[in-house]
């Protein structure tokens, strides 16, 4: 699908559906993601493993297996941001302690007991990009989490020491989404990457 930019509007953002990645909606994420997993064979499996791991898998292309055995599994994992059937963005979403990168960081550990749900990543599809997408989803995101009672939505993303960011380094979510998606700043720790929650 081609996307004109100045004729995108708030038609097209309201339009958006966001839905977990399961079984039934699979192909989607693959089409999503593109034959190199959103970027280096990443396929969203970055925080969930140790370096090391993280590194020989995707080495051996084995991160896709291991995100698709999650889903076979019925595990959280994220959700997909459709307009009508294409999907065009994704958001890591599961329990904080499911990302053991987050259970291992030293400038985001948990600064309470409180369970929380994490959003370390995000992506975009390229044409959509700069859009105001990512406010969209992550509003989406908060409304499915209200649905699914879970009460805390948490994420990290970066605060851009430069105007312009290259798009392979937002891929942890630009703060001022998060803002305009509601999420407030409940840590500074790292001065560039803030701790933001929506508490429902």
């Amino acid at each position: 699908m081609n996307i004109n930019k100045t004729n995108m509007d708030n038609d097209f953002l309201s339009a958006i559906k966001v839905e977990p990645l399961t079984q039934k909606n699979w192909a989607k994420f693959l089409e999503l993601f593109g034959k190199n997993g959103a970027g280096a064979n990443c396929w969203c499996m970055h925080f969930r493993l140790p370096k090391r791991e993280y590194d020989e898998n995707k080495a051996a292309g084995e991160n896709k297996n291991a995100i698709k055995q999650l889903v076979w599994d019925g595990k959280p994992t994220g959700v997909i941001g459709f307009y009508e059937d294409i999907p065009i963005a994704w958001c890591a979403f599961s329990p904080r302690e499911d990302f053991r990168r987050l259970e291992k960081s030293r400038v985001h550990k948990p600064i309470d007991d409180k369970k929380v749900w994490s959003v370390p990543c995000m992506f975009i599809k390229k044409e959509y990009r700069k859009i105001g997408l990512s406010v969209t989803m992550l509003k989406g995101l908060v409304d499915y989490a209200r649905q699914e009672g879970i009460n805390i939505v948490e994420a990290y993303p970066t605060i851009p020491t430069r105007d312009k960011l290259p798009d392979g380094f937002a891929w942890i979510g630009l703060y001022k989404s998060f803002e305009r998606a509601g999420f407030k700043v409940v840590d500074t720790t790292s001065k560039h990457r803030p701790m933001v929650r929506y508490e429902i």
